[in-house]
């Protein structure tokens, strides 16, 4: 049995200036992450030798026409990087004096810490330690972009609705959960694998496990929960997506490591480019399912009748 979210709380004079910034974040947070992915694809880390400046010049002062070759995707890649960290700002202040939850301040304040934190990675994997550092910041650009949208849901006027309780979702959440951990571990494992060409065979295989449990996702939504669309939308963009993500994954693993296809190579960059943002992608999609299948099927807690508290504490 499931039935439909009810009515939304009065907001009061709850301002809308949190929500819309942390959309904004995690709108500009996407881009970050396919030009991250370009740099990687071709190989542009190290264009720029030095950091925080920029052959010498001050990151935003570095002459534009000498932009050029690897060097423009490295450099664009810092100044897109460090708009987010001005929006991060601008959004943690904002949550600090208008967001009356105080764990969304704290989480807004986690976010400007790790966006702070990805900077500094990013910059350091110039200077040291080159492919252990860059797995880290690409490790990081996920989880950033995660919570970004987890903020997003958060502060939205959905969230601020009261749910009512859904039975037989236990086993949603879970599965959601479980998926969503996969999604981010085969994350990971692309990582290395683009940045070492090693472990190909573990991203193989959760490659497998993820689209095993996509589609146990699918399959018990349309069973169970078809008439809420909050959760059979999010559900069937995800298979869409794993769909995608499969086809993007052969083409890119057939273009590298062998000769059938013979794909040019900036064919082959964008293809495995796109590839990590489907990916990011999937992310954000499944761990949207888990937070509304936490929010939906929490256990709801027995009313205590207030007669009966007023009895004990008179005792």
């Amino acid at each position: 049995m499931s039935v439909a979210v009810g009515p939304a709380q009065s907001s009061g004079n709850v301002s809308v200036w949190p929500h819309r910034l942390a959309v904004v974040l995690a709108s500009a947070t996407l881009p970050l992450l396919f030009i991250g992915g370009l740099v990687t694809s071709k190989g542009a880390g190290l264009a720029v030798p030095d950091w925080p400046t920029t052959f010498g010049y001050n990151m935003f002062l570095y002459p534009w026409s000498k932009m050029i070759g690897n060097i423009f995707y490295e450099h664009s890649h810092r100044l897109v990087a460090s708009g987010v960290g001005l929006l991060t700002i601008a959004m943690a202040w904002v949550f600090w004096f208008q967001e009356p939850r105080p764990w969304l301040r704290r989480l807004g304040i986690a976010a400007l810490v790790l966006v702070i934190l990805q900077g500094v990675i990013g910059g350091l994997r110039v200077v040291l330690l080159e492919h252990t550092l860059a797995i880290v910041h690409a490790a990081f650009a996920q989880l950033f972009f995660a919570l970004t949208v987890s903020l997003a849901v958060f502060t939205s006027a959905e969230w601020r609705s009261v749910p009512r309780p859904i039975a037989d979702g236990g086993r949603l959440r879970r599965l959601c959960a479980l998926t969503t951990g996969l999604i981010y571990v085969q994350a990971l494992l692309g990582a290395v694998l683009r940045h070492t060409g090693e472990r190909v065979d573990l991203h193989l295989i959760f490659a497998g496990l993820v689209t095993l449990h996509v589609i146990l996702i699918l399959v018990r939504v349309n069973k169970f929960h078809r008439d809420l669309p909050s959760l059979k939308r999010p559900a069937s963009l995800l298979g869409i997506l794993l769909f995608l993500q499969l086809g993007l994954g052969l083409a890119s693993y057939f273009g590298k490591f062998t000769s059938l296809l013979g794909v040019p190579v900036d064919v082959l960059i964008l293809l495995t480019t796109t590839h990590v943002v489907i990916g990011a992608l999937m992310l954000a999609t499944s761990l949207l399912l888990t937070l509304r299948t936490y929010r939906l099927f929490a256990p709801v807690k027995p009313a205590i009748d207030r007669k009966v508290l007023t009895e004990q504490f008179s005792q």
